[in-house]
């Protein structure tokens, strides 16, 4: 199994998605976080198959990852469909994957606050918080009901301060941080809907 390429003691961004269509939210988060967070690389975590969505409408993810690296306009981003090779539906699975396989990378969890909203539905998600730093990008309409969800209150006490988002990377999990910065509204639903009219 070959990861995107990556040098020891490099951190590295790790965002997870459908990515059905890939859009300019996709990179807006890539970007705020690649800059405030300090990061080394930032990689696109093309699922095979969100076990929380319907895959009614799922393109091929041979499809969804070329749209990707269509989009993607900055070469500290690559695009990876690792998780369908090593069969792993489940971000706690790719995470262990990934922190036995490059022990030398610091690996961040980046999640959109409306994912935050929810994370207590994802599969071992106290064990992911565990297992590496989470940075939380904001999203139009998201920051209540993220900031008040049970998972966001189970973990208040491992929030750090947004000064602090350049450090994230090199914290000990659980650590994570709620990033404000400029947002936008575009979605992969949304998206889907207008090509679909």
């Amino acid at each position: 199994m070959r990861l995107p390429p990556f040098g020891a003691g490099q951190t590295i961004g790790l965002l997870g998605g459908s990515f059905n269509p890939p859009h300019e939210g996709h990179l807006l988060a890539s970007h705020l976080a690649l800059t405030r967070a300090g990061l080394d690389r930032l990689w696109w975590l093309a699922t095979p198959g969100n076990p929380l969505k319907s895959t009614a409408d799922l393109a091929a993810l041979r499809a969804r990852l070329t749209a990707a690296r269509a989009l993607i306009d900055d070469p500290r981003i690559a695009v990876t469909g690792f998780e369908s090779e090593i069969g792993s539906r489940y971000t706690a699975d790719t995470l262990r994957y990934l922190v036995e396989r490059a022990p030398g990378a610091r690996f961040v969890w980046i999640m959109g606050a409306d994912n935050l909203a929810q994370f207590d539905r994802w599969r071992d998600w106290r064990e992911i918080a565990e297992a590496v730093p989470i940075l939380v990008v904001d999203r139009p309409n998201a920051s209540l009901a993220a900031l008040s969800s049970r998972a966001a209150q189970a973990l208040a006490r491992w929030r750090r301060p947004e000064r602090e988002a350049a450090r994230l990377a090199h914290l000990p999990a659980p650590a994570w941080i709620f990033l404000h910065g400029r947002r936008s509204n575009a979605s992969s639903t949304a998206l889907r809907a207008r090509a679909g009219r």
